[in-house]
């Protein structure tokens, strides 16, 4: 893949991977928004135009009827604006700044949601906003980590529960065979992961299933249409929030301390599996970057490789392990090293060499002896660098080898 240090400069420049990912992923937001605001123009733009001449003609209607000028009559819709930023609603609306609707704003705030239709107006209200939201968002973001890792723990054991059930009715497992986890197995499923388009598929259902039992809720109360309150469902989930559409807002409802419990468990459990399902299809653009990669590169850089290695295949240099391998007791190995290439031409290598490669062969012993006396049979793990997730912060972090896809041992 581009650049893995094979000193070739026919891939993508001499860019590591890690970085080429980066610029790929850049470019193709890029183009995703470009092609967004296109779509998006050329179905809006013209109602913008006929809604914007309808409002022209009312207003110059409104003022030859009421003998206005245009000049009082803009001064007092822009009066009404600001009435409106404040709350202020013609139809009946609840006050928004006690403390039922204080609760809904700061839920809005540390969700990141952001609805837009509660603003504070005060230079208080904004200072304590700016390390209220520092801290609450923080927050709310930590605990979406923590539900998406019992989300995906749960997921992994109900689906490898299935899989073991399923092997056992093949006769592939034995009842003897199956131990609780935590310890060490030796059964076919030992290493098995949930395929993370299967983990995709359950969140999307969940997903699914919470926004049409909301939109379901919504239509009732709120008189909206059911593709509105589908609608309102993804942007509220997904913490998009424009605005356009909020619930909760009008002065009284039927059954209004059940159905504002409703309202705010249905998004705060559609909050969370949306983000969840944002973290696993962000997996599956990674594995679509790392394709484009790989297609990019070509199979140029392994040519390289194999030519520079064999120009240098009958070259002694002290110290070749020290300067060019990467010496890990986890890879269980030494890659991108002169040293077998001489050692199967039959040419000597240096004392220096030879001390470095058995001094990583001891400490590869003491690792898999301590493994078995533990009671753990030692794992062949692949080497970090073909692990295309390893590391990570946040949810990558918490995904790490516990899907399919993300697992070096996949």
């Amino acid at each position: 893949m581009a650049g893995r240090g094979c000193g070739c400069s026919c891939g993508p420049g001499h860019l590591n991977e890690d970085n080429a990912r980066f610029l790929l992923l850049a470019a193709l937001i890029v183009l995703y928004l470009l092609g967004g605001a296109a779509v998006f123009s050329a179905l809006e733009l013209a109602h913008e135009r006929q809604a914007k001449q309808r409002w022209e003609e009312r207003l110059a209607n409104f003022s030859r009827r009421h003998n206005l000028s245009r000049e009082e009559l803009r001064g007092f819709l822009r009066h009404y604006e600001e009435a409106t930023e404040a709350g202020i609603r013609v139809d009946s609306a609840r006050p928004r700044w006690d403390f039922t609707g204080a609760f809904y704003f700061v839920g809005t705030v540390v969700s990141t949601i952001g609805f837009g239709m509660t603003t504070p107006a005060t230079v208080g209200g904004k200072i304590f906003l700016i390390f209220y939201g520092l801290i609450g968002c923080a927050s709310t973001i930590l605990f979406f980590n923590l539900f998406l890792e019992r989300l995906i723990t749960v997921i992994a054991y109900v689906m490898k529960s299935c899989h073991q059930r399923r092997l056992r009715r093949r006769g592939a497992l034995s009842r003897e065979s199956l131990r609780p986890p935590g310890r060490c197995e030796g059964d076919s499923s030992a290493g098995w992961k949930p395929s993370v388009y299967y983990v995709m598929l359950i969140l999307c259902l969940a997903s699914l299933l919470i926004s049409c039992c909301a939109s379901a809720m919504y239509t009732s109360i709120e008189g909206w249409s059911y593709f509105d309150s589908l609608y309102f469902c993804f942007v509220a989930f997904s913490t998009i929030g424009f605005g356009d559409l909020v619930s909760s807002q009008n002065a009284q409802y039927d059954s209004q301390g059940l159905y504002r419990f409703a309202n705010f468990m249905f998004i705060l459990m559609g909050v969370c599996c949306i983000y969840s399902l944002f973290n696993v299809i962000s997996i599956l653009i990674k594995q679509s970057v790392n394709w484009i990669l790989r297609k990019m590169d070509g199979g140029c850089c392994r040519r390289c490789q194999r030519r520079f290695l064999r120009s240098r295949r009958n070259v002694v240099m002290p110290g070749n392990i020290q300067d060019r391998g990467n010496l890990s007791i986890d890879t269980d190995g030494v890659m991108d090293s002169d040293t077998d290439g001489r050692r199967l031409s039959g040419e000597m290598i240096s004392m220096k060499d030879f001390l470095a490669a058995n001094k990583i062969s001891l400490a590869i012993l003491q690792k898999q002896l301590s493994e078995t006396a533990n009671g753990c049979p030692p794992q062949a793990s692949a080497p970090s660098r073909d692990n295309e997730f390893s590391g990570g912060v946040g949810a990558f972090a918490i995904m790490n080898n516990r899907l399919a896809e993300t697992s070096g041992d996949r």
